[in-house]
């Protein structure tokens, strides 16, 4: 190999192709998930398009037990610079999502307020629509089976890029939740949680004010209230790991009223990843579908470093398995929230988890364009 192997002069092969050069100024540059390009969004790059970008949103005075997940965009980012170590390309489904042809880009964070809830839960809101309806550097083109035009399928009419958001504590969900209404009326969730998260205000926290009434345990209750969530047809993927303890079985008649249905994480020991994604798959079906990652899906021995940690959960290798199984999906967004760095081992584990986790969702969309074939007869 010849001295002068580098394309450009002092310009770092981060996205290397088939074949070229990998493994190379691993750890120059600013700190950016997978080294992605650092566009401004919020800033003096509002006119920039893209198709996916990523956005950290660093909140966590909604957290019940452990706080910390302030620091997890960074945390994720840090844990995602030797995601293109040996080049990008995903070999169980068979793409190079940074070769796309997508322009995927990393916005940075969104201004968030510690010192106030409802200003902060308004600020994410604002942030997150304000990208969620950005123009999209690409065009959704023709479907790649029959070859007819694709149309959107967001209820404006519009192509919208994804955004895929960096938390923070699960708070975040109901302001990301309320700008995704904006562009997609009440959304599928597939929802990886080892907790419910539909609790009742006046269960989980007592509620004693009514900003207090909004945390990480009782968020998607509110969406529920708020008619954000499609019934019927969403799942807590326990995520389906729901491993939680209950104050009672209530607790499960709650979340029946807030339109989820329920995979235990136990149940992988039964019907395997295969079952896991076929019954996510079957409950979704081809709606377009909102997808939320609670970092404490995995075991402990996984990803320690999370606010509120519960033993018995999957492995790295079964939940990134079940989420290239949702490949076809039409994904609009995601979120990995609840990385806590500061709990984590020196050997990085959770924040690389959730970095690796991210690789898998990122490469499942840019396979499946938000787009559906309609009949020429309607």
């Amino acid at each position: 190999m010849p001295l002068n192997y580098v394309k450009y002069p002092l310009q770092a092969a981060y996205y290397p192709g088939d074949n070229e050069v990998t493994a190379d100024s691993v750890f120059s540059g600013i700190t950016t998930f997978a080294k992605l390009p650092w566009v401004e969004c919020l800033g003096k790059d509002k006119g920039v398009a893209f198709d996916i970008a990523f956005i950290g949103a660093p909140f966590d005075t909604g957290t019940s037990y452990r706080p910390g997940a302030r620091f997890g965009p960074a945390g994720i980012r840090a844990g995602s610079r030797r995601s293109t170590l040996c080049g990008g390309y995903n070999v169980p489904l068979e793409i190079n999502p940074f070769h796309s042809g997508l322009r995927i880009v990393d916005c940075g964070d969104i201004p968030v307020s510690s010192y106030d809830n409802k200003f902060a839960i308004e600020q994410i809101e604002k942030g997150h629509k304000s990208l969620l309806h950005r123009r999209t550097a690409s065009v959704l083109g023709n479907d790649s089976v029959s070859g007819k035009p694709l149309t959107p399928i967001s209820i404006d009419g519009k192509t919208h890029p994804r955004i895929i958001t960096l938390g923070g504590d699960h708070t975040i969900v109901l302001p990301i939740l309320r700008s995704i209404n904006s562009a997609y009326g009440a959304i599928s969730i597939i929802h990886f949680d080892s907790h419910l998260d539909t609790w009742r205000p006046q269960v989980f926290g007592g509620a004693p004010t009514d900003q207090a009434s909004i945390n990480h345990g009782t968020y998607f209750y509110w969406a529920s209230q708020e008619d954000l969530i499609k019934n019927g047809s969403s799942i807590a993927n326990p995520h389906a790991a729901i491993r939680t303890t209950l104050s009672g079985p209530a607790d499960y008649d709650n979340d029946d009223a807030s339109g989820f249905q329920r995979i235990e994480a136990r149940e992988i020991d039964t019907i395997g990843t295969d079952g896991i994604i076929k019954k996510i798959r079957e409950t979704v079906g081809e709606k377009p579908v909102y997808l939320s990652i609670d970092i404490d899906t995995l075991d402990p021995a996984y990803a320690p470093a999370t606010g509120t940690p519960e033993t018995g959960g999957w492995s790295t290798r079964e939940l990134r398995t079940i989420l290239r199984g949702l490949d076809g999906l039409h994904i609009v967004s995601a979120d990995i929230v609840e990385v806590a760095p500061a709990y984590d081992t020196n050997a990085e584990l959770t924040t690389i988890a959730a970095a690796d986790v991210l690789f898998e969702v990122m490469s499942v969309m840019v396979k499946t364009p938000l787009g559906k074939v309609v009949n020429s007869k309607n």
